[in-house]
């Protein structure tokens, strides 16, 4: 019949067009974050690297290496990042392809960072090491923002499941004794 259609079409709208788009959001977000949560650590691991007398290059390569079973999606990341420069990019062409890439605002910074030193001709694990620092700083930002959030999401949750509990067990018994003193009364007996 033409009103079955009509909701086949919609649904199969839904699930062709809208639930792919969520799904593969969903996907990117998460990627973002396990890259930004690792980005600290793989700095950490480049100031070490780099202040031991590695260059940028064989450094990020490094860190791609040991990176690989703990972040894997920042580990491949940084190798298709020497894979274009061993192709013939330039290094500032193959940074500004990871972080467009990735996305991630945090890498973004890194990245302007890393060609600004690139071009001056600065210290790279000075730059590093002040970039890591403020990034340890922005990690424990979020995990308080996170942490204050909490108590604004827990109201639902505590409002559905925990109140009901605490009346029925406060109220409970009064009811019953109010039931059991008026429902004899109420009846004539």
């Amino acid at each position: 019949s033409s009103s079955n259609s009509f909701w086949y079409c919609l649904l199969s709208a839904f699930f062709g067009a809208v639930l792919p788009d969520f799904w593969l959001k969903r996907r990117t977000d998460s990627r973002k974050l396990k890259i930004q949560n690792a980005l600290p650590d793989a700095l950490d691991l480049s100031v070490v690297c780099v202040e031991a007398g590695l260059g940028l290059d064989q450094a990020l390569m490094r860190i791609a290496d040991e990176l690989q079973k703990p972040y894997p999606e920042l580990a491949e990341e940084f190798r298709l990042r020497n894979i274009e420069i061993n192709m013939g990019r330039s290094r500032q062409e193959a940074f500004r392809n990871l972080a467009e890439r990735t996305g991630s605002e945090d890498l973004k910074s890194l990245v302007a960072i890393l060609i600004q030193t690139d071009r001056f001709g600065t210290s790279i694990g000075q730059a590093l090491r002040v970039f890591a620092d403020s990034l340890r700083l922005k990690r424990r930002q979020r995990a308080k923002e996170a942490a204050a959030k909490l108590p604004v999401k827990m109201i639902p949750i505590m409002v559905v499941f925990i109140f009901p509990a605490i009346f029925v067990a406060l109220v409970g018994p009064a009811v019953i004794q109010i039931a059991r003193q008026l429902l004899p009364a109420l009846g004539g007996k």
